[in-house]
């Protein structure tokens, strides 16, 4: 039922609000086709996403419940979705936005939801790991190749490397690259390609294509055998822009079939060129190695020291005979003193000798057995004495011992 309204009896904004509410909850549930292009996780019962129309230009706010949004899996951003909806109209705001009550995936949206739900899978088991990323060759032996037979990739490749790096040798192995066994042949290949010895790194290449035409190399199997190989993998798959699961196990990811060429091979002319170019920086470093040091051998030759050799000893001559003159003078006032000091010795020893003593008229006197007498008590009457003089010697006989009587202080 409309409302009434005039200048003068104006309805009151809650009114119509009501009434728009009202209007709106007997739309009722619906089911649209849409895409999600933002969703929002809160740690709250409810959650909030944005769909867009996929023709036109129009979006529009959507809550749902926890539930409703786990049911029904992951749903990667841009994910096409069919939802069941109905409108509503928040009392505080009066804005309208959409209730989901249910979520399902649609089209590519689901393989990209199954997709999600297997890398997450992968991811957990650790395959992804950068640890886990082998370094590639600098310039391999032997290049292994899987691809389509007469693809636009093998041709990519094979015409790349050959143009960058002449001499290179590339072992091809052809699977098929679409369709339900492709997965299995392009493990295959690889496993052959593996166990080659001479094989030192492997590219597994495919051209641009759709979501289903690039399933395969999603394979979990495939994933896996690359992610179990023992030679180093470069992934070249589709465009830029596509993510097959086998780029995030391979060794190195290249953004196409070129760029995987670019990626395993140096570019021969570029390698000449810096050859040549380090070749010139060594041969101006050796020059200027040799002109620092034929500087400095110049320099160091013109010093005095090398002009004339001879001229630093005349300095060295003048010292020396200074110091041999110092030093005759300090020997001769050595021996004059060591003279002096001598004589007075000898002088002393001579003023201390017994022949001195015999000289100012002492003697010797010794027994038969020429002991020393120099006590009455050291001979008996009678006994022979000797009496050694300056200028001879006298043989004595004891007559009489006269003792001297001890004086008494």
């Amino acid at each position: 039922m409309a409302l009434t309204s005039s200048p003068e009896q104006p309805q009151p904004l809650g009114r119509v609000i009501g009434a728009v509410k009202d209007w709106v909850n007997r739309c009722g549930e619906i089911w649209v086709d849409a895409q999600v292009v933002e969703i929002k996780r809160r740690n709250a019962p409810t959650q909030f996403m944005t769909f867009r129309d996929r023709i036109a230009d129009m979006s529009c706010q959507v809550t749902a419940s926890t539930l409703v949004l786990d049911a029904a899996g992951p749903i990667p951003e841009g994910s096409r979705v069919t939802a069941r909806i109905r409108p509503r109209v928040f009392d505080r705001t009066s804005s309208l936005s959409y209730e989901c009550l249910e979520l399902r995936v649609a089209g590519e949206g689901r393989l990209l939801a199954q997709l999600e739900q297997l890398k997450r899978k992968l991811q957990a088991e650790g395959l992804f790991e950068a640890h886990h990323k082998r370094r590639l060759p600098a310039l391999p032996g032997v290049i292994g190749l899987v691809t389509g037979k007469n693809s636009d990739a093998e041709r990519d490749v094979v015409t790349n490397v050959e143009r960058r790096w002449p001499g290179a040798r590339i072992r091809t192995r052809h699977a098929l690259v679409q369709g339900a066994n492709s997965a299995e042949s392009v493990m295959l290949a690889l496993a052959a390609l593996d166990e080659d010895p001479e094989v030192e790194v492997i590219i597994i290449a495919r051209g641009g294509g759709s979501l289903e035409d690039l399933l395969s190399f999603s394979d979990e199997g495939l994933v896996r055998a690359v992610h179990a190989a023992r030679t180093p993998v470069i992934t070249a798959i589709g465009h830029e822009r596509d993510f097959p699961l086998v780029d995030f196990v391979a060794d190195f990811r290249a953004s196409t079939p070129t760029d995987a060429a670019k990626r395993v091979v140096p570019d021969h002319a570029v390698e000449v060129a810096g050859v040549q170019q380090s070749i010139g920086r060594l041969n101006r470093a050796i020059d200027g190695v040799l002109a620092r040091h034929q500087e400095q051998l110049s320099t160091l030759r013109s010093r005095p020291v090398m002009v004339d050799p001879t001229s630093a000893f005349a300095a060295h001559y003048e010292r020396l005979s200074l110091l041999r003159h110092r030093l005759g003078g300090a020997i001769d006032r050595r021996l004059r003193d060591e003279e002096s000091d001598l004589r007075s010795a000898v002088s002393t020893v001579r003023a201390l000798s017994p022949k001195r003593t015999l000289e100012r008229g002492y003697a010797v006197l010794v027994d038969d057995f020429h002991a020393s007498v120099s006590s009455v008590a050291d001979t008996t009457v009678g006994a022979r004495i000797h009496a050694y003089l300056a200028d001879g010697q006298l043989d004595l006989d004891v007559a009489d011992l006269t003792a001297k009587e001890p004086q008494h202080g």
